[in-house]
C-alpha cells in the first residue's frame, strides 16, 4: 500500500537551563512553539529562537525542530 505525506507545520522546541542542581547538575527546561510554517528555513527558525531566549535570563541549550505530516493511503 503507497502512502502519501503532507506537510502540517512544525513545532520550535527550546531546551534552556534554569540553575544548577544540589549535586552541580544542570537543570533543564524545555518549552515548545507550535504553529511554525512547514516551509521555514531551518536558519529562521533558529535565529528567532536566539532571538526569544535573547531577551530571557536563561541560556538557550539546544534548539529542535519537530516537523509534523499527516499520513494518508494513496488511492
Amino acid at each position: 500500500m503507497a502512502v502519501t505525506s503532507s506537510a502540517q507545520g512544525s513545532v520550535l522546541v527550546a531546551t534552556y537551563q534554569t540553575g544548577l542542581s544540589a549535586a552541580g547538575a544542570p537543570v533543564l527546561r524545555q518549552r515548545s512553539f507550535p504553529n511554525v510554517k512547514a516551509d521555514a528555513l531551518d536558519q529562521d527558525v533558529f535565529d528567532v529562537a536566539q532571538a526569544l531566549y535573547g531577551l530571557q535570563d536563561y541560556p538557550l541549550i539546544t534548539v529542535r525542530r519537530d516537523d509534523r505530516f499527516e499520513l494518508t493511503a494513496a488511492v
